[in-house]
């Protein structure tokens, strides 16, 4: 395997010798030469998976646990998204386990007329969550589902002039307090993309095999590289160092979380930033294989292994 070649350290033996067998599920499928079957009942059966779903609600969702300062945000939207990022991301869940279907009904309930779902960011448009929420739906299997066309058509109609994605009341000027008006504010095309919206965005298209060949997701994707290390040009992440904080499930816009989706949608692309985001990610490899990083969240204790898996699939499928 060439690609690890590309890396001062084997990643692959600390992952497979792991204690977690989600992990080694998914490093043994999808990086180690070799036939290894769907995930299903051994991964599903697992005690956090099984965790997860206890707390689901009769309707699909998932109760938002904490406090809720803005009146009209949906929290059990958010919830759910998180949730269901565990279930997809992690434990491989599909449209077959009754669950996921219950939480697709839930969040196809917030669907707007346009392909759009709302909620989150109360009657304001919300491309990032929009295509967070669309783009797990597609990678467990609802890609067949007229909805999810709906929403791709909105990602087709809603963006940007020159090719990527913003959040609509950042191009008008407006804060977050916009959140709370019940007038939808509507984009201004002519302002330039934002790399957080797009990236996220760009997810979406790379979960779904029909449309990750879209010309506006290689359009998008090219932008999306050529913006590495820069500060957005909207304020919501506009920190280079946003750049090189990290999550699993992929949240914001980050090097892995962008390099993984530019990988399935233009894996040719190989410019001087893709090639400096992968220095600084073999960079903070460590003598035991895995990698480091300031990890955001790590509710279940190992976010360093899932951190890990993540970037050796971003190098085992960009070119060496």
């Amino acid at each position: 395997m060439a690609w690890i070649d590309l890396l001062r350290f084997d990643p692959l033996a600390p992952l497979l010798a792991s204690g977690h067998p989600a992990v080694r599920y998914w490093v043994a499928r999808e990086l180690v030469p070799g036939s290894v079957a769907p995930p299903g009942e051994a991964l599903w059966d697992l005690a956090v998976p099984r965790r997860i779903l206890r707390r689901q609600a009769a309707d699909g969702s998932w109760a938002y646990p904490g406090r809720r300062p803005r009146a009209r945000t949906d929290y059990d939207l958010l919830e759910t998204y998180r949730q269901l990022g565990f279930l997809v991301e992690m434990f491989g869940l599909t449209s077959g386990h009754p669950a996921l279907a219950a939480a697709a009904e839930y969040v196809f309930s917030h669907q707007s007329p346009e392909g759009d779902l709302r909620g989150i960011y109360g009657n304001q448009y919300s491309p990032n969550y929009t295509a967070g929420l669309i783009g797990l739906l597609a990678k467990a299997g609802f890609t067949h589902d007229p909805r999810v066309d709906l929403a791709f058509s909105w990602f087709e109609a809603s963006r940007q002039h020159d090719g990527g994605w913003a959040l609509p009341l950042r191009t008008q000027g407006r804060n977050l307090d916009a959140l709370d008006e019940m007038h939808t504010i509507p984009a201004d095309p002519a302002r330039p993309f934002s790399h957080l919206i797009t990236g996220v965005v760009l997810r979406a298209y790379a979960a779904h095999p029909g449309h990750r060949a879209d010309p506006s997701a290689r359009k998008a994707a090219a932008l999306l590289a050529d913006r590495f290390f820069e500060p957005d040009v909207y304020p919501d992440k506009g920190r280079i160092a946003d750049w090189t904080e990290f999550s699993f499930p992929f949240w914001m816009t980050d090097l892995v979380s962008a390099l993984d989706a530019i990988s399935i949608v233009r894996p040719d692309v190989n410019t001087e930033k893709t090639d400096l985001a992968r220095d600084w990610l073999s960079g903070h490899q460590e003598p035991s294989g895995l990698f480091a990083g300031h990890l955001l969240r790590d509710r279940f204790h190992d976010l360093r292994l899932w951190f890990s898996l993540a970037v050796c699939r971003v190098f085992a499928r960009m070119p060496s």
